[in-house]
């Protein structure tokens, strides 16, 4: 057998055998925290979970050792936009109208990158924002091994009633492009889904409510029979839909109308997360971007009085944790900076959620939420997507911010200070 220690940082693709033995400290396997566990993995499948005198190894085992660490499933991402750069670096309107797409997927090659070396290893984009279907072509370039990231589940260019995106302020004679696809009308929005569908959308990201006006609050968008046409459309091909939703009307036609998450959710009402909970609607509660975006505007974190926006935030993610709605981990990265995806990890656990239950959202239930039955746990016939930090973040979330071993689909994509 071969025995590796954890000594020189490896960015690239390494030790790729038949059968590879992972010993840690801890293994939090997307349900609760083991000792003493190893994981055997053959090719890309976990084959065998549990305590070593207990499991039979195969000679030609390779080890690698992982001491003081915990090993852990991949994280599965649930809000992000691979074709968006930090708002504080380029605003999100000149982003969509001053940077081409060609420019845009290549900050996208580089952000799918930095995102599996943080230790995500699947990721649910929820929009091109404007680059039409470039998400579509990241998530085939990945596939294809032709650049490294985190498996993609993609939205495509998002659906948003006739005239409620932006960008706003050009008079009616320019046209200009759109951060997501207009429709309006049952059969409009049908052929809108079908299309996107076709050119290769994962599922339906809809626009439930937004400001018709730049400087306004948001309002409904689109009628509740147009949302019921699309999910319809959209689970008729055998995918599914959510919404972007921030206002209770907004969330309420969304969640009659069937989608399956609710993203940022801000006005969110008690009433409102109980409907989600008796609808099976899960929750995506997007809090880095709002954090993120509070400090853009002049927000000192951590020193005088919390922005209005801030308080709400918490407030409503209160009621989501007291009506028991599921929550799922999803922070909106590319609002902030990519491979800084523990940011929404802190947040949750900061106002109000336990390490363990946060853990739990960005393994075992998003990958139960959004459809991926072998992902999510470290389990017996799961697939091999691994991830490994130091010390236990379940008694530390801050933890999360080090990934230092990534493996998916059974490749090892980093493992900081091997040595033979």
């Amino acid at each position: 057998m071969r025995i590796f220690f954890v000594s020189l940082f490896l960015q690239c693709v390494t030790f790729v055998y038949s059968q590879t033995l992972l010993k840690p400290d801890k293994v939090f396997d997307g349900e609760a925290l083991h000792s003493n566990w190893v994981v055997l993995v053959e090719k890309n499948i976990i084959t065998e979970v549990g305590l070593e005198s207990k499991i039979k190894i195969p000679n030609d085992t390779d080890i690698i050792l992982l001491k003081g660490m915990t090993l852990m499933p991949g994280i599965i991402e649930g809000h992000s936009h691979l074709l968006l750069h930090p708002y504080n670096e380029t605003e999100w309107n000149d982003q969509v109208l001053k940077e081409s797409p060609v420019e845009r997927s290549i900050r996208g090659t580089v952000h799918a990158k930095n995102s599996l070396m943080a230790g995500i290893t699947t990721m649910r984009d929820l929009g091109a924002e404007g680059a039409g279907y470039s998400d579509v072509y990241l998530k085939k370039t990945i596939d294809l091994g032709i650049i490294p990231g985190p498996r993609l589940l993609v939205a495509g260019p998002a659906i948003v009633a006739t005239g409620a995106y932006g960008p706003k302020g050009f008079h009616d004679g320019v046209t200009i492009p759109l951060g997501a696809e207009e429709a309006s009308g049952t059969e409009e929005v049908i052929r809108t889904v079908r299309r996107q569908l076709g050119n290769g959308a994962d599922f339906i990201k809809i626009y439930a409510d937004y400001r018709w006006r730049k400087g306004e609050a948001s309002q409904p968008t689109f009628l509740l029979s147009e949302i019921e046409a699309m999910v319809q459309a959209a689970k008729s091909a055998g995918r599914y839909a959510v919404a972007h939703a921030s206002t209770p009307e907004g969330m309420r036609r969304a969640i009659k109308g069937g989608v399956e998450t609710i993203e940022h959710g801000d006005g969110g009402t008690l009433e409102i997360f109980k409907l989600m909970k008796e609808k099976g609607v899960a929750f995506c509660p997007t809090l880095a971007a709002g954090d993120a975006i509070s400090q853009y505007r002049g927000w000192k974190k951590g020193s005088g009085e919390e922005p209005e926006r801030i308080v709400k935030k918490k407030a409503s993610f209160k009621l989501a944790l007291q009506s028991g709605v599921d929550i799922v981990f999803g922070g909106d990265v590319g609002v902030f900076t990519h491979g800084e995806n523990y940011r929404e990890l802190e947040l949750m656990v900061d106002y109000g959620m336990t390490p363990l239950s946060a853990l739990k959202s960005a393994t075992s239930l998003n990958a139960k939420v959004f459809h991926l039955p072998n992902l999510g746990n470290i389990k017996k016939g799961f697939l091999a997507d691994i991830i490994a930090v130091e010390g236990d973040p379940i008694k530390d979330i801050s933890k999360m911010r080090h990934v230092q071993f990534v493996m998916k689909d059974g490749v090892i994509y980093k493992n900081e200070k091997i040595t033979k």
